[in-house]
């Protein structure tokens, strides 16, 4: 790295060579005390929530669900038609905005605005599978019981409520016939449960689940656990609250600009609704200290903000001149100014690839399985973050094999599905 950047960096307390096998002790650490937590009384940053469900069996067949895609930006909602086969059909698809995004709303405002976005699929099946990410206590019902909001939603009043048993409401007083069951899930539980679609359990010992996209979130297969009164089952982490994490000058500064600073750590570490705003910190704060030309430090000065796309496109263009950084940099910058703006955001970038790769070996580790190459750890990753932004996949597997494969002789599979989130949640609409 340039001596000049890495001097930057380390005056601002922003590390992104750090041990990855350490930050997943630390996280197995906090994990299995949250594991303990209900018998205990053990603090712990991660929820580990309990949902009461694994992958089924068997195939659905001859059956409809319909499915909510409800996190990040996007609201999605479709029928899912399993046929004789067990062959999956997404059909009645629809997006819009996330409720709560643009505007606070209360908790009726919240449902009732659910409930317009599901009208084109009324009626068309009698269960709902509810991809609702964010942390929720799930019941063993399979309701969910919301323990706040991430992502930037604002709609404080639906906190501590049953989302499925409000929903269901809402639905009711819109005219709908009576919803047989809802089944709340989380993304990271979903793309578990496509994951396991994918790979029938002959072939592998234990699925993970993670999300690194706007957010950052991951599930896996908790085996019977007496000390923590556990059978076996699927546990959702809540990954992102983890708070053992060294936080840059550029951290806090994105951090304080969010609607509740100092929580979600590690997720605002290293997902996708963070990263720009890191990057633009890091890049306007060299500015202000002249670490560029003058004409380059006068420019970035007058950047209103950054995007993970922008930063994307400059990681892997940055001469291109369609978006703002591109012909910032084309405009002004010298060939030193390229060098050192290209090595800063890739240090954003290679650090949010290293705690994603020690999500993933901490909840290998504590699957406890993956011994046998013959049967290793099936792992589904989604998100736009991990599959979209330079060199973020490629720095997950090499810490994966590095560490995992090499060192703990735990062997991992990661396997890709279309349409994942959709189907693991028809899936649990299901179960």
């Amino acid at each position: 790295m340039n001596t000049k950047v890495a001097a930057f960096l380390a005056k601002h307390n922003f590390i992104n060579h750090f041990d990855v096998k350490t930050v997943a002790e630390g996280l197995l650490s906090d994990m299995r005390a949250g594991l303990r937590s209900p018998v205990t009384g053990e603090k712990a940053d991660e929820d580990m929530i309990r949902t009461f469900c694994l992958p089924p069996e068997k195939k659905a067949c001859n059956e409809s669900v319909i499915v909510i895609d409800a996190g990040g930006t996007n609201f999605r909602s479709c029928l899912v038609t399993f046929d004789e086969k067990g062959e999956a059909s997404i059909s009645d698809m629809e997006k819009t905005r996330m409720p709560g995004i643009e505007r606070e709303l209360s908790k009726k405002e919240f449902f009732d605005q659910i409930a317009t976005n599901l009208e084109h699929l009324k009626n068309k099946a009698n269960r709902i599978g509810f991809c609702f990410s964010y942390p929720m206590t799930i019941t063993e019902d399979g309701d969910g019981i919301l323990l706040g909001f991430s992502k930037e939603v604002k709609a404080p009043e639906v906190v501590g409520a049953k989302v499925g048993e409000c929903l269901v409401k809402a639905l009711e007083e819109k005219g709908w016939n009576k919803i047989e069951r809802i089944t709340l899930c989380n993304d990271t539980v979903a793309a578990l449960l496509a994951g396991a679609s994918v790979m029938p359990s002959n072939e592998v010992s234990s699925y993970i689940g993670m999300i690194l996209g706007t957010g950052l979130n991951a599930a896996y297969i908790q085996e019977d656990c007496d000390t923590c009164g556990i059978k076996r089952q699927i546990i959702v982490c809540e990954s992102g609250k983890f708070t053992s994490v060294t936080r840059s000058d550029f951290d806090i500064m994105a951090d304080a600009k969010t609607v509740k600073p100092g929580s979600f750590l590690l997720e605002k570490s290293c997902s996708g609704a963070y990263l720009g705003p890191i990057g633009f910190y890091a890049l306007t704060t060299a500015a202000k200290e002249g670490l560029f030309s003058d004409k380059m430090n006068s420019a970035l000065l007058g950047l209103d903000e950054l995007t993970l796309i922008e930063m994307s496109n400059f990681l892997e263009h940055p001469y291109k001149k369609d978006l703002v950084l591109g012909k910032i940099c084309a405009e002004n910058a010298t060939e030193s100014d390229f060098d050192m703006i290209l090595q800063m955001l890739d240090a954003v970038v290679e650090r949010s690839a290293r705690y994603g790769a020690a999500i993933l070996i901490a909840c290998a580790i504590q699957t406890g399985m993956g011994k046998n190459a013959s049967k290793p750890v099936c792992i589904l990753c989604n998100g736009s973050t991990f599959f979209k932004t330079p060199m973020i996949r490629e720095r997950v597997y090499a810490e994966l094999d590095e560490i995992l494969t090499r060192q703990l002789g735990i062997y991992w599979k990661i396997v890709s599905c279309e349409n994942d989130i959709t189907l693991g949640a028809a899936i649990s609409g299901l179960i």
